[in-house]
């Protein structure tokens, strides 16, 4: 029998078996959901075998869809690869990365006019998020703040932060003569995803019964440092990401003691997408740049 199978839908059922998702396999070759499962189908037709099984909100891999996936895998791959060596060098090439606001803001952003200049035939597409729980599995890339290594398949480890206290040029001056006891003279600034950071703090430094008497909170490590500057309160402040506002004297440290958490930035490479010569060019200019920050 003359084979018939179109690439595509080979392509569509291996980045499915990948990532367990039509969704997510659609958004990575830039279709709908319904003409992954519609490719997919084709194929399970030709071949006459099922290859998914197909639940309300998950798909799993058959047994003929694991043998199928492990033989037809290595072929795809080489043959991407093929493709991407005999393309012209001048074509463009995207890559996408979700990384929270802040980090992006801060350290990312300013590193990106270099990377532009070297490498002008990768576009990079930006989604930037206030928290982990809205990070994206749809693009290639994740950067994440997290308190333990993600389980995700590829990870690397870039950075630990610390907190500061710290609050703005005023207030620094009317809370400065009182010592600790300046946390009961203003407002304490609260990250809603950190709410006992302070009392970590306090506990830290040996300060008994401690109890906050006024709380501002607020959703985004953005929204605590700029409270901060603006003079609502006192912040713990992420460092070595803000370390900017405290050079330029937008924000004093009010204390010296920083507040250590077991909280780091990690790079997450989704594991449903092949290995991409800019993918990996760009990912080691990520760990580079960021790797022990």
């Amino acid at each position: 029998m003359a084979v018939q199978t179109p690439i595509r839908g080979l392509r569509s059922f291996c980045v499915a078996a990948k990532c367990l998702s039509f969704k997510h396999a659609a958004a990575q070759l830039y279709l709908t959901p319904s003409a992954i499962s519609h490719q997919i189908r084709l194929l399970e037709q030709q071949i006459d075998k099922q290859l998914f099984l197909r639940q309300t909100r998950a798909i799993e891999l058959t047994e003929d869809g694991k043998l199928f996936y492990k033989k037809v895998a290595p072929i795809i791959e080489q043959l991407e690869t093929t493709i991407t060596e005999f393309t012209n060098s001048s074509s463009m090439s995207s890559i996408s990365i979700t990384l929270p606001e802040f980090f992006s803001s801060e350290v990312f952003v300013p590193r990106l006019n270099e990377w532009s200049e070297n490498h002008p035939n990768i576009n990079l597409q930006l989604e930037t998020v206030k928290n982990r729980t809205q990070s994206s599995k749809d693009t290639n890339l994740s950067i994440v703040l997290a308190s333990s290594k993600p389980t995700d398949a590829i990870v690397y480890e870039l950075f630990p932060i610390s907190y500061m206290p710290a609050c703005s040029p005023d207030l620094f001056k009317k809370l400065k003569p009182f010592g600790k006891e300046a946390l009961s003279q203003a407002p304490l600034i609260v990250h809603q995803s950190r709410p006992w950071a302070w009392h970590q703090w306090a506990e830290e430094n040996d300060i008994v019964d401690f109890s906050p008497k006024r709380i501002v909170q607020v959703d985004s490590m953005f929204s605590v440092a700029r409270a901060a500057q603006q003079g609502i309160g006192i912040a713990l402040i992420p460092l070595p990401l803000s370390q900017n506002w405290f050079d330029e004297g937008v924000i004093y440290p009010l204390f010296e003691q920083q507040l250590k958490t077991r909280d780091k930035y990690y790079l997450i490479q989704h594991d449903w997408h092949a290995s991409r010569e800019d993918l990996d060019i760009f990912v080691q200019w990520l760990l580079t740049e960021f790797g022990k920050y």
